[in-house]
């Protein structure tokens, strides 16, 4: 039974990018860059794939990873995770996400720090550098209670909401106010991922359709640290170019 573990929950199908893991990159699958770079940066940790298909699961053996089959039915990322870690059965978890192909080493070891806190979620967040980015709904927002650096809210809207302005920022506005984009990475204690899993969906979920407000509205805390890494969340074939250029 590990300490920690990372999980990494993947879904073949996708709302905005339709079976966006298995997109070819540079002839590798998304998901398989996602496999290689938890070989490099996180050698020393055991590494688990939750799959929900054969197709995915063959595509994390095929490039040397572990995958778990898990219940195609889950509604978020998080239950499959609950699902997988009763076979891992680590006491701490670090969720990377299956379409974050630039996780650090960095990011890792600091989620690793703030789970072995008081809090028993953890996750973080990087400020945001452009208006258009600050705007795009497929760029959650995270807003943090400075003293505490706990998660008050995640929502896809722009938070704060610049009134006296009536929303219109420029990108000079954003960079010097705290706007945070949140970053698909988390952690979580065992004992909270198996209470998240017997929760239903809430309300604020369902709309903002963030699976992290779930734990939100049952009043657990969520601690989030800053992390000027460069990452590239791929959301859409938009993103997945991106990631290409980046690849130089």
């Amino acid at each position: 039974m590990p300490e920690v573990a990372i999980i990494v929950p993947c879904r073949l199908e996708s709302t905005r990018f339709p079976r966006k893991l298995l997109h070819p990159i540079r002839g590798r699958p998304l998901l398989q860059w996602v496999v290689a770079r938890l070989q490099q940066e996180a050698p020393d940790l055991p590494v688990y794939f939750a799959v929900d298909h054969d197709l995915l699961r063959d595509c994390v053996t095929a490039a040397g990873g572990r995958a778990i089959l898990t219940d195609p039915a889950h509604p978020s990322g998080t239950d499959r995770i609950a699902e997988a870690n009763r076979t891992v059965r680590a006491e701490r978890v670090i969720n990377v996400q299956a379409d974050e192909p630039l996780v650090s080493a960095a990011q890792i070891r600091l989620l690793a720090e703030l789970i072995a806190g008081t809090a028993p979620m953890a996750t973080l967040a990087t400020p945001f550098q452009t208006a258009a980015d600050f705007n795009n709904p497929n760029q959650v927002k995270v807003v943090l209670a400075p003293a505490t650096r706990r998660a008050l809210f995640f929502s896809r809207s722009p938070l704060p909401y610049a009134r006296d302005r009536q929303g219109m920022v420029d990108d000079a506005w954003v960079q010097a106010n705290p706007c945070y984009r949140h970053l698909g990475l988390y952690a979580y204690r065992a004992d909270l991922l198996e209470k998240f899993a017997k929760l239903p969906p809430g309300r604020l979920e369902q709309i903002e359709k963030l699976e992290q407000l779930r734990v939100l509205e049952n009043g657990h805390e969520i601690a989030c640290d800053l992390t000027n890494d460069p990452t590239i969340g791929v959301d859409t074939p938009e993103d997945a170019v991106k990631f290409e250029r980046h690849l130089g």
